[in-house]
């Protein structure tokens, strides 16, 4: 197939020495946003008309695959749109967009499996984004500089896909902070909707008249808020006891692990590990707990109708189960209280919507930094569903910060119940 549900071909198909590879572009495209300091506006608009030019001068290149199973995935806007198509081509086609967010040294092709899953089980209602503005090395720009693209990116399929009206996320590991910076960016309320966002990207006319029908609902990128989940995602960051499993709770590890975590992970390490002080100011992710003038956090993770962070109890060697789930230690599920479902069967404790208020405990404080307590305290002014998975009687026990998302289905495919799980209990 040489078109794509948006646009015709152009008249004269590319030519092999006129080929630009799909990656290639897209990771140049990513680069473009050029120096962290001057990036908001002006490096973002180069950003997106490198973009532009990219896909004008490929875009006959652009492969769009159709399997038999009518699930149809094209390369679009720096990632690949995956949705079914006898369900696009109707006179009613999905509403609900679904970005899928990598995590560190990760790609669009990490959420490959659940995205085919998604798409067969509700095809009809949603079309799934699976980004790629972020890949590989890209990680290691930091949280903001990712999320600052991510926002993008995000804008430009809204507005190449008009019949979109809700928005959800699914983010793994370091993509779940990447996309909670994004939304914070992406945040609008209708009441001060117009229809050119912060990047001069004008939203479609739809989208537009749709935010303003409801004056004081609050959406992001001009669509309504439904899910946010993340799995096994270093919400708190990486810094404290046992937070890095990695490091097997040592303390001198772990101490020497925030010393030099950029040196492996460049800003991200430094995000991750609470040691940036751009200009002063506190560590990102602290700054991530709320409001400020710019950027919405809180009031962005608020208006979603749903928050999840899938967390695994035991085996990630990434990311533990603290931060993951956003919880203190006291807080943790006993190991006697873990149930076993049949029909989910590394789901092994399900806690629904909850708002924490409390306070650490005489036990937690040896384990708990005040710059942690802070983050758990501005996370949980927004009510999360938390979901606890255990590999523990899996072979792939070992790679659980992979299988929890079905990273490789050769690798992971114990975690296809995890996925499922998601799926089930969606938000349409």
């Amino acid at each position: 197939m040489n078109s794509t549900i948006h646009s015709p071909p152009p008249p004269n198909p590319c030519s092999l020495t006129f080929r630009i590879s799909t990656r290639n572009s897209r990771r140049f495209s990513c680069s473009a946003a050029l120096d962290f300091g001057q990036r908001r506006l002006s490096s973002s608009v180069i950003h997106r008309r490198r973009m532009e030019w990219f896909r004008s001068i490929s875009r006959g290149c652009f492969r769009s695959k159709e399997s038999k199973s009518g699930l149809r995935v094209e390369d679009d806007s720096g990632g690949e749109d995956v949705f079914d198509a006898s369900a696009a081509k109707s006179g009613d086609p999905p509403e609900h967009l679904v970005i899928m967010v990598n995590g560190i040294v990760g790609s669009a092709a990490d959420w490959r499996f659940a995205a085919e899953q998604f798409v067969k089980k509700l095809p009809d209602k949603i079309i799934v984004h699976r980004s790629e503005c972020n890949s590989s090395k890209l990680t290691f720009d930091g949280v903001d500089l990712m999320g600052e693209r991510l926002a993008e990116e995000v804008l430009a399929v809204v507005r190449q896909r008009p019949e979109v009206q809700k928005i959800s996320f699914v983010a793994h590991s370091l993509g779940g902070l990447v996309a909670r910076y994004a939304i914070g960016r992406l945040y609008e309320h209708s009441s001060r909707l117009n229809s050119s966002d912060h990047y001069g990207i004008s939203l479609s006319e739809e989208h537009t008249k749709s935010s303003l029908k409801q004056p004081y609902e609050a959406r992001i990128a001009g669509l309504e808020p439904m899910n946010f989940i993340t799995f096994a995602t270093p919400h708190l960051g990486s810094k404290g006891h046992n937070q890095l499993p990695l490091l097997c709770g040592l303390p001198f590890l772990e101490k020497r692990a925030s010393q030099t975590a950029h040196l492996v992970a460049g800003r991200s390490g430094k995000h991750l590990f609470l040691t940036d002080s751009d200009d002063g100011k506190p560590p990102l992710l602290l700054r991530m707990v709320n409001d400020s003038d710019d950027l919405k956090f809180i009031s962005a993770l608020r208006a979603f109708k749903r928050r999840v962070a899938y967390a695994n109890a035991n085996y990630d060697h990434m990311v533990g189960w603290r931060t993951s789930s956003i919880r203190r230690q006291h807080e943790l599920p006993k190991s006697n209280l873990l149930v076993i479902d049949e029909r989910y069967p590394h789901i092994v404790y399900v806690e629904l919507e909850t708002k924490r208020n409390g306070k650490s405990s005489s036990t937690d404080r040896n384990q708990t930094s005040d710059l942690e307590e802070e983050m758990i305290r501005g996370l949980t002014q927004v009510p999360w569903e938390r979901v606890d998975v255990s590999f523990q009687k899996s072979r792939q026990r070992y790679v659980a910060h992979t299988t929890i998302q079905v990273k490789s289905y050769w690798l992971n495919s114990d975690g296809a119940d995890v996925v499922f799980h998601m799926i089930d209990n969606f938000l349409l």
